[in-house]
């Protein structure tokens, strides 16, 4: 059995956020600095200064125009999103070099991809909390699991099978085979990583979401995201949306007062932005 903190340690020695996010962390968290620097900072990495600008031409932002330079790009887009967008793509990059035996990694990350379109949406829908967050929370909500696997593969995979027998929720099997659910583990990560608060305790409540305290809207969010991301499987009996409603954090659901239409205009959103979001993030893939 294991803590989160523990199975975080593991991985901590194999994936880091590059130097740049700090200091870009930095940057943001000072309120004398300015958004040259922020610009200066970004282009100082090649790497994360193409991504910047392939995301800001691409459908994630539908900005008129091309935009060839990183000011620009922060103009458009300001600090925070900025911040954000390199957050996303470093934690991708953080994990490019770890590929655990028993993780479809493809499929993992088209899967957070989707998610975080979803919660995106969902954000955008029912006019609640920073769509452009959202879309980065739910990008990491199950990156849990990446280091669960990493870890503890072997319990991590028994978890998951036990949970496909039985049909029990996949964190309750977690608690009692590992020792901890993926959704503590998560928020462990992004606490040792120093992300903003509010991505720890989103992702940490993500199943509770009442738990969330300040950002229990956030949590929200992601717990809708998450039901119809488990529902997208074509495999899934019924109508996925009517399904996904009834797995939805009940407090959440009397909350937004969401109904299956809503959820499943999110769904036909979520699926016509994908595959060129998937493309934006992991062009490799083809």
């Amino acid at each position: 059995m294991s803590t989160p903190q523990e199975l975080v340690a593991c991985v901590e020695k194999l994936a880091s956020l590059p130097a740049v996010y700090h200091r870009i962390r930095s940057l943001l968290d000072d309120p004398d600095s300015s958004v040259q620097e922020l610009a200066d900072a970004v282009a100082s990495d090649a790497g994360i200064t193409a991504r910047v600008l392939r995301a800001v031409n691409s459908v994630l932002y539908g900005f008129p125009g091309k935009v060839e330079t990183v000011t620009r790009a922060v103009n458009l887009m300001g600090m925070q999103q900025v911040h954000d967008l390199v957050l996303s793509t470093s934690v991708i990059g953080a994990f490019s070099g770890i590929r655990p035996a028993r993780m479809h990694m493809a499929r993992f990350w088209k899967d957070c991809v989707f998610r975080g379109l979803a919660a995106r949406v969902a954000a955008r829908e029912l006019g609640v909390g920073d769509p452009e967050r959202m879309f980065v929370e739910g990008l990491l909500a199950d990156i849990g699991h990446l280091v669960m696997f990493q870890a503890v593969p072997e319990a991590a995979d028994a978890a998951l099978s036990e949970s496909r027998r039985s049909q029990a929720p996949i964190h309750q099997i977690e608690d009692n085979i590992v020792g901890c659910n993926f959704a503590e583990v998560g928020a462990a990560l992004a606490t040792a990583w120093h992300l903003p608060s509010s991505f720890a305790t989103a992702i940490g409540a993500q199943l509770n979401p009442a738990m969330g305290g300040p950002h229990a809207t956030e949590a929200a969010l992601l717990n809708i995201a998450n039901q119809i991301l488990a529902t997208e499987d074509d495999t899934t009996p019924g109508d996925p949306d009517e399904t996904a409603l009834a797995l939805i954090d009940p407090m959440t659901h009397a909350r937004f007062e969401i109904d299956a239409a809503r959820l499943a205009s999110i769904r036909g959103a979520a699926q016509t932005e994908s595959a060129a979001v998937i493309a934006l993030f992991f062009p490799d893939q083809g």
